[in-house]
């Protein structure tokens, strides 16, 4: 059985080479982080976040970051990866701890792959009450779902992991979705979660500790450096960043207009080459005719909102700049053997086998 993560996390001291040389501030109050837990969390989001804090309490010195996690019942609940975390505490109690001498300075949203079934009424409540009294928020990985659903971010920008942004552009339509690593809006910060948990911690360390203390972190760590919130995820063009600036800004194009699909031609004047020069681009770095490259970008589109979304397969087809339902089951079945009927049914067969 696993201990409570809180109190390994308080307790636990990393002797650092760094600590003789960072410059830590002293403050006289800590900083405290309420972890808020849903069922198949990401682990390597929720611990790319709390690390970095444990690694910066050694550096200091002294416990300046203190958490305790939160679950809606006060029991364990279990990761994306099957581990068992232990609560601290149920939801109800941070509820209290907002109006007392004790509130949290950040409330942390870490939730799962099914985000959308986890927006339960007392949930919602906690968050809206965060929102009321000003407690900042940070949503980690497919979290930022649950702020959309309460009516917290309306038309400000935020994030989300890649694989939901398709989803969450279509099922909040007023949302300003970008593909940053995290985004700040006043007391709300969204966050794609994963390894960019790391560089929203990381910002957190250096503002709250200093910079060499974060870069102390940074060496214990073995990174590099960490990355500014507006840096990308993922994304097909960033992939020829290295390699092509003509291919990333062609495949960038091609993106942002999944919808309504560019003609080559217009592809071409947008970026100042002939037709023929981005078709020998294209055959010169994948093999493939720009139009089959593009073809496959809107299908993987369709194929995400298919696999987490109930949209309607005509809406879907719309999304992705098809012209009639019947056309883009069609080239769905072409690239990938099956209807986008069946492929619905074979994604959640799937969910379902991995959930039990």
């Amino acid at each position: 059985m696993n201990a409570p993560l809180a109190t390994i996390a308080s307790r636990r001291s990393v002797n650092l080479d760094e600590r003789r040389h960072a410059v830590v501030p002293r403050e006289e109050e800590g900083y405290r982080v309420a972890i808020l837990l849903l069922p198949g969390f990401s682990q390597l989001g929720l611990s790319s976040f709390l690390d970095p804090l444990r690694l910066a309490n050694s550096v200091a010195g002294r416990r300046f970051f203190e958490w305790s996690v939160s679950t809606s019942d006060g029991k364990p609940v279990k990761s994306a990866c099957g581990i068992s975390v232990s609560a601290d505490n149920a939801f109800s109690t941070i509820v209290s701890a907002i109006s007392s001498v004790t509130r949290p300075h950040m409330v942390v949203l870490c939730a799962g792959e099914e985000v959308e079934t986890q927006a339960s009424a007392p949930l919602l409540n906690l968050l809206r009450l965060c929102r009321r009294d000003r407690v900042p928020m940070a949503a980690l990985g497919t979290a930022t779902w649950l702020l959309a659903k309460g009516g917290m971010l309306n038309d400000a920008p935020c994030t989300i992991h890649w694989g939901k942004m398709p989803a969450l552009s279509e099922t909040f339509s007023r949302l300003n979705v970008t593909n940053n690593l995290f985004v700040r809006n006043g007391d709300v910060v969204t966050c794609a979660g994963e390894f960019a948990s790391f560089h929203l911690a990381m910002e957190l360390v250096s503002s709250r500790l200093g910079k060499e203390t974060a870069s102390a972190v940074c060496h214990h760590t073995t990174a590099l450096r960490w990355r500014s919130g507006s840096d990308k995820q993922w994304s097909a063009s960033s992939e020829f960043a290295g390699v092509s600036k003509a291919m990333a800004e062609i495949i960038g194009l091609m993106e942002q207009h999944i919808e309504d699909p560019l003609s080559l031609y217009d592809i071409a004047r947008c970026v100042g080459y002939s037709r023929r020069q981005i078709e020998r681009l294209f055959n010169r770095y994948i093999s493939c005719s720009p139009s089959r490259y593009y073809m496959g970008l809107r299908l993987e589109r369709a194929k995400q909102l298919i696999e987490h979304t109930n949209m309607p397969q005509v809406e879907i087809a719309m999304a992705c700049g098809f012209a009639t339902a019947s056309r883009f089951s069609k080239c769905f079945r072409d690239a990938f053997g099956r209807s986008p009927t069946e492929h619905r049914v074979c994604s959640v067969a799937t969910k379902q086998c991995v959930a039990a």
